[in-house]
């Protein structure tokens, strides 16, 4: 077991990095709430002697406090202005985070504690970066830093025209790994991702815009989220062209004017050949065991042991292994091949008709025992399969050749199958990355037209679908259901605005537990049901269904579109103001989406125009 590092305390490390000079520093943290705890304990404790600084801070605060309003009061004001030390992470709201960055962009700071996620966004270097472990905290667990990742946050260190080096300490931490950190600091910067997705409003507008599959599949392979599919392709496709060059290249000069299908034929009929060899069985425990798999099932009753006398009728089977239901009526759990002997009628797993069943097995069984197979009627079988084969490779070459050509030909096809073999592997895996690529859309397009979004056989965007184009938000299907059911047009305007954020936030974030009237909660079990019809049909075509409503998103919402004060949101529902921050603000430009349907639903767009007027307002406008 790998002992973890303790973990140094805060003001144990700016004091640290005080007495080497190298403040100021950004000290990278896992979660949120370290961030804040290690501010906090740092500002306890420490203290700026320069008493000019702390009064240069104070002023800079009140000066911003009069332009953004809603970080007045915040409970880290103390923090910044006594110890000189902050927190930042994406739990605090752009204003706060913004007066942060300026207070250390002027000096007036010597220690900021982050997460890693906003490495990338922060706009302010030091002239120290402080690395506490080489994992980050996920919605779902830890897991390892990228080189990436570790890049943006080392690029932190050193201020342009105040430091001539900057410096990145490996602290201890309890998810610290310095050999972790070593290798990816010499490690490349992690490949691109693209934000490409297979999403309904994409595949609307690309067909709306091409006019047909085949085309938005072409788009779809050359897309930069499938660059690893298109170099697989390129390499795929110089290897089949290559091949069937050298199928040409061969029978040219061997004089066979015969067309490459031959020889592509010949693979074909091989390959046939020698699956059914590899499938023959080889003993008769063997295809027993085959014949088994094939006729029990649910229904049938069976013999159990080698005289199969123990009598049992299936009710479930599933990998190898029987469930069922005695004479007696226990219940019976044995593996298949325990099994003696097999009874042909089905019958329905109803008390009465099992009764029943016992009752024929025991006064007709004899008659109702299906036959086991035989190995030498199954090797007859593959026999006659076989000859069938190779008789039509005997016949392969066209009747055209004859003469001497025809063992001269005979010759060249065989001796060309291997190359053929390649030009059909190769053909088939392009055809394979090609379904996968164009799987999520199909999956889509089946789905939407289910709806009557677009008509699947004529390759076409039906008049509703060109409308849901427009609407770039989670869950276009369903807040479209919705629009063409009408539910938008009966809802008041603080039940719209938790509607939508009950849509538009995250399942797993939690934003209080504020009552919500019983109008919303109706509201919301309407838009539940037509969620169902719409995940149900997307399960049918192997989609992953939509998360759940968020119901504490909803009461939030409700609360804030009635006018309550940002202080008391955050307040009543003790979330982070950052999640709540960007939970409305999503939540206002679902709403503007709505708005610009003013052709297609003019009644739900105007409502939502005006609800995103209540729910922008300061301090999320």
């Amino acid at each position: 077991m790998k002992l973890r590092m303790p973990e140094m305390p805060s003001a144990t490390l700016v004091a640290a990095l005080d007495s080497y000079n190298l403040l100021p520093a950004i000290v990278f943290l896992p979660t949120r709430r370290r961030c804040d705890q290690a501010a906090s304990e740092a500002a306890l404790t420490r203290r700026d002697p320069n008493d000019s600084r702390r009064e240069a801070r104070r002023d800079f605060m009140r000066s911003f406090v009069e332009q953004h309003p809603e970080v007045r009061g915040h409970r880290h004001w103390d923090t910044i202005i006594r110890g000189g030390v902050a927190s930042h992470h994406a739990g605090h709201i752009p204003a706060w985070k913004l007066v942060i960055e300026k207070l250390m962009s002027a000096g007036l700071l010597d220690a900021i504690f982050a997460t890693a996620t906003v490495a990338a966004g922060v706009d302010f270097p030091a002239r120290s970066v402080v690395l506490t472990g080489a994992d980050a905290r996920t919605g779902s667990g830890w897991r390892p830093l990228s080189a990436s990742e570790l890049q943006q946050m080392t690029g932190r260190a050193g201020r342009r025209g105040r430091d001539n080096v900057g410096f990145v300490i490996a602290a201890p931490g309890l998810h610290q790994d310095p050999q972790r950190i070593a290798q990816l600091l010499k490690a490349p910067p992690d490949p691109l991702v693209s934000q490409f997705r297979a999403t309904y409003t994409t595949l609307l507008n690309l067909l709306d815009a091409y006019g047909s599959f085949e085309r938005v599949r072409e788009i779809a392979e050359r897309s930069f989220a499938y660059r690893d599919f298109a170099h697989r392709m390129v390499q795929l496709e110089k290897s089949r062209d290559e091949s069937e060059q050298q199928i040409k290249d061969a029978l040219k000069a061997a004089g066979c004017e015969i067309p490459i299908s031959v020889v592509l034929g010949l693979e074909r009929l091989l390959g046939i050949r020698a699956r059914l060899q590899e499938a023959k069985p080889q003993t008769r425990a063997e295809l027993f065991h085959r014949w088994l798999n094939e006729v029990v099932k649910p229904g049938r009753v069976v013999g159990v042991g080698r005289a199969g006398r123990r009598l049992v009728i299936v009710t479930e089977k599933r990998d190898g292994s029987i469930r069922g239901l005695r004479e007696d009526g226990t219940t019976a759990s044995f593996p298949q091949e325990r099994i003696g002997r097999v009874y042909s009628p089905v019958y329905r797993l109803r008390e009465e008709d099992i009764e029943n069943a016992f009752e024929e097995i025991r006064r007709r069984g004899k008659e109702l025992t299906l036959a086991e197979p035989r190995l030498r009627d199954a090797f007859v079988e593959e026999t006659d399969a076989l000859k069938i084969i190779d008789d039509s490779i005997e016949n392969l070459l066209p009747s055209y050749v004859k003469g001497d050509g025809t063992a001269r030909c005979t010759e060249v096809v065989w001796d060309l199958h291997m190359t053929a073999e390649d030009f059909e592997r190769a053909t088939r895996r392009i055809e394979a990355l090609r379904e996968e690529v164009w799987l999520p859309f199909e999956q889509r397009a089946k789905v939407l037209a289910m709806f009557g979004y677009l008509d699947y056989n004529a390759q076409k965007v039906t008049e509703r679908g060109r409308w849901l184009a427009d609407l770039h938000i989670d869950r276009p299907l369903l807040v479209g259901e919705a629009l063409e059911n009408g539910l938008f047009n009966s809802l008041e305007p603080k039940q719209l605005a938790g509607i939508m954020a009950a849509l538009t936030a995250d399942e797993d974030r939690d934003y209080g537990e504020l009552e919500l009237d019983d109008d919303v909660v109706t509201s919301l079990a309407r838009f539940e049901d037509i969620g169902f019809k719409v995940s149900a049909e997307e399960w049918k075509h192997g989609l992953e269904p939509a998360p759940e409503l968020n119901f504490s998103a909803a009461g939030a919402t409700v609360r804030w579109a009635g006018g309550t004060e940002w202080s008391e949101i955050v307040r009543e529902t003790r979330a982070e103001e950052g999640d709540l921050f960007r939970m409305f603000s999503r939540t206002g430009e679902a709403l503007l989406q709505i708005a610009g349907l003013h052709r297609s639903h003019p009644q739900a767009a105007q409502m939502a125009a005006t609800v995103a007027e209540m729910v922008l307002r300061e301090p999320i406008r």
